[in-house]
């Protein structure tokens, strides 16, 4: 397989991160703006983004920030990186689990307002730490 530095599988991290974070910030947009075309009432919806907001720098600061710090630690420690390394397969299966979720979620929810705006702000969140979090792979 392909051996690369530690600083290349730590760029790819980050581009990872940055890249599923304007995803969901997209995704959870799109979605808050299918509840605004059932109910108007941008009182609700400004709330659910404050709060998305809120809750994704609280997941930030208590989840993201610390399997970032710990997998640049893994990283470190690699002798020969290789490219496939930038986060561990168990993650990678992982991660492809929650992708799969938040497109069933979004479908699910698609003509629900109360459930549109739920998986918005979940996409709002999660997107909140993950861009905010992956400053720790950029001052590396």
């Amino acid at each position: 397989m392909i051996n690369t530095t530690r600083k290349t599988l730590v760029i790819i991290s980050a581009i990872v991160w940055i890249i599923g974070g304007i995803i969901l910030f997209l995704k959870g947009y799109s979605l808050l703006k299918e509840a605004q075309s059932i109910n108007s009432n941008m009182e609700i919806i400004s709330a659910v983004m404050v709060t998305a907001f809120i809750i994704g720098l609280i997941k930030n600061k208590y989840i993201f920030t610390k399997f970032n710090k710990k997998n640049l630690i893994r990283i470190n420690k690699l002798e020969k990186p290789k490219i496939y390394q930038f986060f561990e397969l168990r993650f990678l299966i992982f991660l492809s689990l929650m992708i799969l979720m938040g497109i069933m979620l979004s479908k699910l929810a698609s003509g629900n307002y109360t459930v549109l705006l739920a998986v918005g702000a979940l996409d709002l969140a999660l997107a909140t730490a993950l861009l905010k979090s992956s400053i720790v792979f950029l001052r590396k």
